[in-house]
């Protein structure tokens, strides 16, 4: 029995999603795990949670590109599958390991010659500054495991076995958790690494997680080939992995932009604005990757459905990935609304950025149905050829509506026109305008790619 083929859509999200959120909480639990160590580690522990608010665009930049080409593999494998074409979709495979190097290669040299231009353009304290730059040069030019993870995942979960993927993220996450306070503080004898032994920790998890990836990888996707035949840089196969996956790059890669230069923006108003905000996205992260999730559960099933021009499973596939994503944000907004001060406190804040922190949760948490809407019509639309809306999605909720008008409402706020606060509310605005605006494309698309599948 082939689960992408013959379980019933309904069962198959549900059973698919859950190993998958769960494998998305765990990556987003490493930044929130090292944050909460390194913010409660002694006199320079908001300090160092600047720094890693600091560092955290280029975290979610090596995840963008390793996500979005393992997506675009995904669906490219999934598509073929369906098809019955597996030479086809070894080659995607192979293709999407090659690339997964060349990612790597890319971080290794920016950790050598990128990192201190980077984190100088963002930081106002010399001490946060270096801290910044001691971690992420460790994981840029360590980065192998957390982009090599990536292919490995997307590819079980291609075959319908993400719950091997949860078992191995799940397992690099535990790793985190373990060395961190030991490294951190200097624990068993260790010397004390402070921030240092925050990054070490965090890539010694990542490459637990990808070894086990690669293991089951080659033990149970027996429908593709390992062949090293297939392990090159065949361009039309890049084409096609990233006309899928390239907007999913552009997804995870505006989050990067939109991060830094929120960070430029915020520190106009102070360097506690800047702390509070890279404390609440971390924790915002840990919601929204568990919409990120099911999206990844969405796509390879609708998919596989339209690969075999199944009508009705391309339509319970976005039936329920819309229902399944709304719940699971809805969840993240009760829970932000009324632990938003336990929240902060976890992190060693105190004071003015703990009030910040805190307002922050609160107002965006009231955006969060708004997102899930647009999370799941991503992954919709990359299911469907419908690179372009997925495209336009990312522009409008993560740039476009974001970062002017957020510049706008800072000035406000610095020459009291307008309460702090305003700020946040910048990112209800993006949502609800880009819900309304990607709920019509989704209708347009429909007609057109569809309703012309045969049932």
């Amino acid at each position: 029995m082939n689960p992408m083929k013959d379980i019933p859509v309904k069962k198959l999200m549900a059973k698919m999603g859950v190993p998958i959120i769960l494998s998305m909480m765990m990556q987003a639990l490493y930044n929130i795990v090292d944050t909460i160590f390194v913010g409660n580690m002694g006199s320079n522990g908001e300090l160092a949670n600047n720094a890693l608010a600091l560092v955290f665009p280029i975290q979610v930049l090596i995840i963008a590109l390793g996500i979005g080409t393992g997506v675009g593999m995904n669906v490219m494998v999934s598509r073929c599958l369906g098809e019955g074409n597996r030479e086809k979709a070894s080659l995607a495979a192979g293709v999407g390991k090659a690339l997964a190097g060349v990612i790597f290669i890319i971080f290794f040299l920016f950790g050598i010659i990128g990192v201190r231009a980077y984190i100088s353009s963002q930081a106002k304290d010399p001490i946060s500054a270096e801290m910044g730059i001691q971690y992420l040069r460790i994981v840029c030019m360590l980065s192998a495991g957390n982009i090599y993870f990536t292919v490995y995942e997307k590819l079980l979960q291609a075959h319908g076995r993400s719950k091997y993927s949860t078992i191995a993220q799940i397992a690099g996450a535990l790793t985190n958790i373990v060395l961190d306070p030991i490294l951190i503080y200097g624990l068993l004898g260790l010397p004390r690494l402070e921030v240092v032994g925050a990054a070490v920790a965090t890539v010694i998890g990542q490459f637990v997680s990808m070894f086990l990836g690669l293991y089951f990888h080659h033990k149970y996707d027996k429908e593709v080939s390992n062949h090293r035949k297939y392990i090159k840089l065949d361009w039309n196969t890049i084409k096609a992995i990233y006309a899928v996956g390239f907007p999913a790059i552009i997804a995870q890669g505006l989050l990067s932009v939109m991060t830094y230069l929120l960070n430029i923006i915020l520190g106009m108003m102070g360097q506690n604005m800047q702390t509070a905000y890279g404390i609440y996205y971390k924790i915002q992260q840990f919601i929204i990757f568990a919409a990120f999730g099911m999206r990844d559960a969405i796509t390879p099933i609708i998919s596989f459905a339209y690969g075999m021009q199944d009508q009705k499973r391309i339509r319970d596939g976005i039936k329920y990935g819309i229902l399944y994503t709304l719940t699971i944000m809805l969840i993240g907004t009760i829970l932000l609304e009324t632990l938003a001060a336990p929240f902060a406190g976890v992190f060693g804040l105190s004071g003015e950025t703990a009030q910040i922190c805190e307002t922050i949760m609160r107002i965006v948490a009231l955006s969060f149905v708004f997102a899930g809407l647009n999370i799941a019509f991503q992954g919709i639309f990359q299911a469907l050829d419908g690179g372009l809306q997925s495209l336009l999605i990312s522009i409008l909720r993560q740039f476009i509506l974001v970062i002017p008008v957020a510049y706008l409402f800072t000035k406000l706020a610095m020459n009291q026109t307008l309460p702090a606060y305003f700020i946040w509310v910048t990112f209800l605005f993006a949502e609800m305008i880009t819900a309304l605006l990607g709920w019509f494309m989704l209708k347009m698309h429909q007609r057109k790619v569809i309703l012309t599948s045969k049932n």
